[in-house]
């Protein structure tokens, strides 16, 4: 088990400030949270991480990093805990085997992939937004065969979604 003795949960209570909002990016209309001033700050990173780790305290194998700054989050949660990282791909950026999973989000759709295995992970991403790419990340661990505990963010945009499972730091209500 990780040694958390060193962060003290008063520091940050509020990451908003850690977070830019870019207009019109990737197209027009789509606000992007940019996590870099939280990545860029040991302090506050370190915190954030905590504050993740913290919301799920429990018996698990491995983290699953979605491609790409899931990678950021579930590596980090990894070592910091001492379990494993499985990572959730792209189309085509795995060696085989792979398991694919196709699906729609707010702005277009994607392929993941992902190597099949056993055990019990918890999924993690940056950002919950509508759902799409965490549902599919989803029901791509259980055909690879895993079994998921659950779902983690940094950021949870709940206004572009009803009631959810999924765990997070920052929640934006509107």
């Amino acid at each position: 088990m990780a040694d958390f003795s060193k962060f003290d949960s008063s520091v940050i209570t509020d990451f908003t400030p850690y977070v830019t909002d870019i207009p019109n990016f990737p197209i027009p209309g789509v606000t992007f949270k940019d996590i870099q001033p939280l990545l860029a700050d040991p302090k506050a990173f370190r915190q954030a991480i905590f504050e993740m780790f913290v919301k799920f305290e429990t018996n698990m194998n491995y983290w699953v990093g979605i491609d790409s700054r899931g990678f950021i989050f579930a590596s980090a949660l990894s070592q910091y805990s001492n379990k494993g990282l499985k990572l959730i791909r792209k189309k085509d950026k795995l060696p085989p085997p792979v398991e694919s999973k196709t699906y729609d989000l707010e702005y277009g759709n994607d392929t993941v992939q992902m190597q099949p295995g056993k055990g019990k992970v918890i999924i993690v991403d940056d950002v919950y937004a509508t759902g799409g790419t965490m549902d599919a990340a989803e029901e791509l661990c259980k055909q690879a065969g895993y079994e998921v505990l659950g779902k983690l963010v940094f950021i949870d945009l709940a206004f572009l979604h009803g009631p959810t499972n999924v765990r997070s730091v920052i929640k934006y209500d509107s």
